[in-house]
């Protein structure tokens, strides 16, 4: 659609040019009439210089534009597109009072250039402008992040520059959380003509803050209940935002119980409840507490832990004296390594127990003063000494294998938890044992007496020997030097073969009077333990109880050479005067004889003193 032209101003001048060819009266009345139509369309034509905001009436909205009438000698056209909103829609119609810009009074058409969008836009930068000189705040919305900060859009969709320096009290690490976001700024840097804005937050932010700061000082003090935010965590606690100034929740003030890390409690903008421990107002510094708002668990552990009692609880922290569990938050408990098994001897509780476990215990004691308990894993099971105790007496026959061996005796385990040491003296009657590890291995089965109990040690002694009769007695009715005997390997040595001669009685076989036996192909054939084998009884020494061996034929009235075998020279068994008495003689010859050899030999002294005399 065509702009018309201003039909008034038309007719004006038509009438003006009218009038020439008339009289002078009537030319200068018309001169007169057209100076008045000049000055006329003058004023009508007077409607705004190019680059001012005017006020335009909407005579048709068309497909792709509107016709906007400013009252100049023509109409302007404006784009539809500069009406629309932010979803596109146009809701304008024809009659409506507008802002426009004008761009040009009259381009090559004869038409006027209107321009809307510059129009807000001006309007706009005189809001912002007059906004600045007032120090009001401007609303923006945050749309996109530019170098060293963000963009915000604001009125007629402006931008604006938002550093990072002023977009929170402290500086932020992902500023692209904040797109999207409204807020309020104040207008810290102007220039309209180069198109410049600098907005700011955290004036606003400081200037809020002071003022909570100074509403919170006034009632704050030491003991009462606060409310506050998380506003950093750190490695030893949190900071709390209590409104305008910051107070410190330490890590051990959290919780009753154990805390590792705040981090495992608390976020960044969580709220808190929190007493103030201590407060100075000179340096303004705040200690909070958590746990302060609730009850001490421990106030009623005696209570809810007494001795004997079975709880549950999970393990915290493990050293190496044992492990911390906790059984309700803010109790925890402590199972000392040494009451983790009644059988084991646990090196280290880790190989017990880890962290995380959860688990049954036995409370032993409780010092809720010193705020601790004592706890113990091995009481949900029997006591082996107990069952041990009720099962066996002193003079029982025991079976078991040798689980340990020192220098002076042999550990058996009796049973699980329990074990009993045989010292290297109740292992043989006849043997004299250098050490036991000569007859014993680690895992072998041996047979014992319990020879006594100790119930305050938790000891028990035991006795091989004691198996058999104290042979010795009648050891010379039985046996005597030179008699050959069947002989079972007991060990095999260095310096010997130890073998057991009868039940209780055991011997040696020195490396030098040991002969090896021969196979069927003349070969020495090798001897183990358990083995049979023949020996002669070469000595029996009967202050020390040892009996030596010989398997050389004929060579039984002399002692082993061999000096590892550690024997005494041979003695004959003194006989009683009864004996002697039986084998052909009286007593009183026998005295007669002992006194009378006794007697030669005090003359034979004398004589010799008397020739000495004479010389």
């Amino acid at each position: 659609m065509a702009p018309f032209p201003n039909k008034s101003m038309s007719n004006q001048t038509t009438t003006a040019l009218s009038s020439a060819g008339k009289p002078p009266e009537q030319t200068a009345s018309n001169a007169d009439s057209f100076a008045s139509l000049f000055e006329a369309s003058i004023s009508a034509g007077d409607f705004g210089k190019e680059g001012e905001i005017v006020k335009g009436t909407i005579v048709a909205v068309q497909r792709d534009n509107v016709v906007i009438d400013i009252g100049g000698k023509s109409e302007g056209i404006i784009a539809l597109s500069e009406f629309a909103d932010a979803q596109g829609q146009t809701t304008i119609k024809a009659g409506d009072e507008i802002d426009v810009y004008i761009e040009s009074r009259e381009n090559d058409d004869g038409l006027v250039t209107l321009s809307k969008e510059k129009a807000d836009r001006m309007k706009v930068w005189d809001e912002i402008s007059a906004a600045c000189e007032r120090e009001e705040l401007i609303e923006g919305t945050i749309s996109q992040r530019v170098k060293g900060g963000l963009s915000v859009t604001i009125r007629g969709g402006v931008k604006a520059f938002l550093p990072g320096s002023q977009v929170d009290l402290r500086p932020i690490r992902n500023l692209d959380k904040l797109i999207g976001q409204t807020y309020q700024f104040k207008v810290i840097k102007f220039n309209k003509k180069r198109g410049n804005i600098v907005l700011s937050r955290r004036v606003l932010l400081e200037r809020d803050r002071d003022e909570q700061k100074t509403k919170t000082l006034e009632t704050l003090e030491e003991g009462k209940v606060v409310k506050g935010v998380i506003k950093n965590i750190t490695d030893y606690g949190a900071f709390v935002d209590l409104g305008g100034i910051d107070g410190l929740l330490h890590i051990t003030d959290m919780s009753w119980g154990r805390v590792n890390h705040p981090s495992e409690i608390f976020q960044v903008g969580d709220e808190v409840t929190v007493r103030v421990l201590k407060y100075n107002p000179e340096t303004e510094r705040v200690s909070l507490g958590l746990k302060q708002t609730q009850d001490d668990p421990w106030s009623h552990a005696e209570e809810a832990f007494p001795p004997g009692k079975k709880v549950r609880g999970k393990v915290q922290s493990i050293t190496d004296y044992g492990a911390f569990v906790e059984l309700e938050p803010g109790v925890e408990g402590l199972i000392h390594v040494s009451e983790m098994s009644w059988t084991k001897k646990v090196k280290h509780p880790s190989k017990v127990l880890e962290i995380g476990q959860e688990l049954e215990c036995q409370v032993l004691e409780v010092d809720a003063k010193s705020k601790r308990i004592s706890l113990g894993l091995k009481q949900l099971e029997p006591d082996p000494w107990t069952v041990f105790t009720e099962k066996y007496k002193p003079g029982d026959k025991i079976s078991g294998k040798v689980r340990s061996i020192t220098d002076y005796g042999v550990f058996i385990g009796i049973e699980e938890g329990v074990d009993g040491m045989v010292h290297k003296s109740d292992i043989s009657w006849t043997a004299k044992i250098n050490g036991p590890s000569d007859l014993y291995k680690k895992g072998d089965d041996v047979e014992a007496i319990i020879l006594s109990i100790n119930h305050d040690e938790k000891k028990v002694s035991l006795g091989v020997k004691q198996l058999w009769d104290d042979p010795w007695p009648s050891l010379f009715n039985d046996l005597s030097a030179g008699t050959t005997v069947k002989c079972k390997v007991l060990s095999i040595v260095d310096y010997g073969v130890f073998v057991q001669v009868r039940g209780g009685i055991d011997g040696l076989i020195a490396q030098s009077d040991f002969v090896a036996q021969k196979d069927e192909s003349g070969e020495d054939k090798p001897v183990n333990v358990g083995d049979e084998i023949q020996a002669e009884i070469a000595n029996i020494d009967t202050q020390e109880r040892r009996i030596t061996l010989s398997m050389r034929k004929g060579d039984s009235s002399t002692a082993p050479s061999d000096a590892k075998a550690a024997t005494k020279p041979s003695r004959s068994p003194k006989k009683s005067a009864a004996a002697e008495a039986a084998a052909g003689g009286t007593i009183g010859e026998l005295i007669k004889q002992k006194l009378g050899t006794k007697l030669a030999a005090s003359i034979g002294d004398t004589k010799k003193d008397d020739d000495a005399k004479d010389e």
